[in-house]
């Protein structure tokens, strides 16, 4: 409301209150920066609390020794790169 305010003078020509604007807006944006911090945050969290509680975050290492078995074989079969 003070920025709406601050804003409402500064249209009507009156100056004295920019200073006021410039700081709620400063204001404004730290806070709006806060809250975007902690969404990330939050999100990071969930997403680590999802992983665990699905078991995505264990390695497969079947998966892992066919995968590179299958890299290998294509290696293999390119043959010599020279």
């Amino acid at each position: 409301m003070e920025l709406a305010a601050a804003t409402e003078k500064v249209r009507r020509g009156e100056f004295g209150e920019a200073k006021t604007a410039m700081q709620a807006v400063r204001d404004l944006r730290a806070a709006f920066q806060l809250v975007m911090e902690e969404r990330n945050r939050v999100d990071k969290l969930r997403k680590q609390v999802a992983g665990v509680a699905s078991g995505a975050g264990e390695l497969d290492f079947a998966a892992a020794r066919s995968e590179i078995g299958r890299r290998l074989a294509r290696l293999r079969d390119a043959g010599p790169g020279g």
